[in-house]
């Protein structure tokens, strides 16, 4: 099953490592860090220019590919997004 993260952004529901919350998450200077490094790599994709006000990290199993997307949903919107998707299944 897919999640969407907003505009036209879906993602598999097993690709997706952890959603964060982008004020809380990035009070840390290794959050922070790690974004900019990967922002650097071109493994950030912003989903749409709005307030972001989440993180979504993303892999395929297996794969040493990430892909982080910045999204302007919270990440209690994801997470209902998600749980939805297991109740389904």
């Amino acid at each position: 099953m897919y999640i969407h993260l907003g505009q036209e952004t879906l993602v598999k529901k097993e690709d997706i490592i952890g959603i964060f919350d982008m004020d809380n998450a990035t009070v840390s200077r290794h959050t922070r860090k790690y974004l900019n490094v990967a922002e650097k790599n071109k493994e950030v994709f912003v989903v749409s220019y709005e307030l972001p006000k989440s993180f979504i990290v993303c892999a395929k199993p297996k794969s040493k590919i990430k892909k982080i997307y910045i999204s302007q949903l919270s990440s209690l919107t994801l997470l209902k997004r998600s749980e939805q998707i297991i109740s389904k299944e």
